[in-house]
């Protein structure tokens, strides 16, 4: 006998916003295998005649990703752009402080934006404003963006490139804030590079969106005044600010892990009320948007990166930040997508970091396989599923107390209404180990609606893992015997214990 039992309610028209196609974003910085063996391979059997990893390309096509965040990161602090440009065998090999590497510079920004032109994605560039400044991002915009008769433009065009690449989202550098980064900068220093570098980059393009850099994780001891000093220079010229968040399950307590996602929602709630408090100081009309271009979970690697970048630095690509995901993974992650949707006024922009092999949903072998990581299928499922308008749905949930989080709901959902097709979708986490939850779900004013599937990711083994060697062990499946319907746009649905659930409804 199922003991937990919760409802969820969805009333037509109480919209919370339009989800924006930019929250399915990923992250490719020069850090790890995330570019070589990862994007990027030539000779690997599947490679394209530009040397790009035919099998990932697709992947990343069924992961749904609709913008991808480029160079970096805290590579881009101390990056030069102007060395991954030209003839391949004169681009020279650099130091990359961040991560202890040597950077070859085979891919720069001109294989970068055609690759994604190639697979159907939006390009977001990030300047250095660590060791450089105004003019090489103005620099790099006119190369990138003009069409030709300038300097830069015939550059690119000299390269092999002679139409613009037409990138129209920028970050004006990179996590500031922390100490860790190359160039690092005080909130007024930050606040007013980065405003200056904003205004000379829209007497290029005013259309151009721009974001400036928020804090790097809510345990720094500068958030949030690092939002109200930076914001008060970059509020009236930039369109978003940045949020960076990773979690992480070295006490291996699974109880406290699910419940990190109510982190996520406080910083979205502190971050949109600095952004408002600075709005009604300055008598603006305008709200800044939340890009969360930065996220996931990091921690399984962490020792082993500790050591190759103190014992075994300046290498090529070296094997860094390859976290092998379980599925308990998989249901943080869930929740967190979650979230963004719950807050899908403010959150415009979000990049899961990263997208191949480096804390990614990708994995690959060099000269072999690649895998689906259990992370991939939350993110898949929502970037599929999760276009449209998100809903505002009230939950009612039995809750509990972890060793950090308080009334933390077992049900955790959103709801997404497909504004094309009129298709209603539930995500819905069960946060309970032990219980299924048996969920009530009243749709008020869809009553001519029925239900369509049930999509879950589930698995016995927390702690289960997909490889290139074993890549099925966490699979979705579908369910045919978890929805009862009720009448009138009511439904009984069993979400099993610790599990992902979509579940879809369509006119009837």
């Amino acid at each position: 006998m199922i003991k937990l039992k919760a409802k969820i309610s969805v009333e037509k028209g109480n919209i919370i916003g339009k989800v924006s196609n930019n929250l399915y974003g990923s992250f490719v910085e020069h850090l790890g295998r995330c570019v070589y063996s990862g994007i990027y391979e030539p000779g690997h059997s599947t490679a394209d005649q530009f040397g790009f990893r035919g099998d990932v390309s697709e992947l990343v096509k069924e992961l749904g990703v609709s913008v991808i965040r480029y160079p970096g990161g805290n590579f881009v602090s101390n990056y030069r752009w102007e060395d991954g440009v030209g003839p391949v065998n004169e681009r020279p090999v650099r130091l990359d402080m961040a991560w202890r590497s040597l950077e070859r510079n085979e891919v720069g920004v001109n294989e970068f934006s055609s690759w994604c032109k190639r697979i159907g994605v939006e390009p977001m560039m990030t300047v250095n404003l660590g060791t450089r400044g105004i003019q090489p991002a103005l620099d790099l915009l006119e190369y990138c963006n003009h069409p030709s008769g300038t300097y830069f433009s015939d550059l690119r065009i000299k390269h092999g490139y002679a139409e613009p690449h037409n990138i129209k989202y920028w970050c004006l550098g990179n996590e500031m804030d922390g100490e860790w980064q190359v160039g690092h900068k005080t909130p007024d220093e930050y606040g007013f590079l980065a405003a200056s570098t904003a205004r000379a980059m829209h007497m290029f393009d005013p259309e151009l969106k721009l974001v400036s850099c928020g804090s790097s994780h809510t345990f720094m001891d500068t958030f949030p005044d690092w939002e109200a000093t930076t914001l008060t220079h970059t509020y009236d010229v930039t369109d978003f600010i940045s949020l960076h968040q990773y979690f992480d399950n070295f006490d291996n307590d699974t109880a406290d892990f699910l419940a990190k996602s109510q982190e996520t929602d406080r910083f979205i709630h502190t971050v949109v009320s600095v952004c408002d408090y600075i709005k009604a100081k300055k008598r603006s009309t305008k709200d800044m948007m939340l890009s969360f271009d930065e996220w996931n979970l990091w921690y399984h690697s962490k020792a082993h990166d500790d050591d190759m970048m103190a014992n075994k630095p300046w290498t090529e690509a070296p094997n860094l930040l390859e976290d092998i995901y379980t599925f308990e993974d998989a249901l943080v992650e869930g929740c967190m997508l979650i979230t963004f949707l719950k807050h899908a006024d403010r959150v415009k922009m979000a990049c899961i970091a990263q997208l191949v092999n480096v804390i990614a949903p990708i994995m690959t072998e060099k000269g072999g396989g690649v895998c689906k990581q259990t992370t991939f299928y939350p993110f898949q499922h929502v970037s599929e599923y999760g276009r449209g308008e998100s809903l505002r749905a009230f939950c009612e949930s039995p809750k509990y107390d972890s060793r950090n989080y308080c009334d933390v709901p077992y049900v955790e959902s959103a709801v997404v209404r497909n504004e094309e097709n009129g298709d209603i979708t539930i995500f819905a986490v069960n946060r309970n180990l032990e219980e299924a939850a048996e969920t009530d779900f009243y749709l008020r004013g869809f009553e001519d609606y029925s239900f369509k599937e049930h999509i879950v990711l589930e698995n016995d083994n927390l702690k289960a893992a997909n490889t290139v060697a074993e890549p099925f062990n966490v699979v979705p499946a579908v369910r045919s015997d978890s929805v009862a319907d009720n009448g009138n746009g009511n439904y009984t649905i069993r979400l099993n214990k610790a599990s992902w659930n979509v579940i879809r409804f369509v006119r009837k």
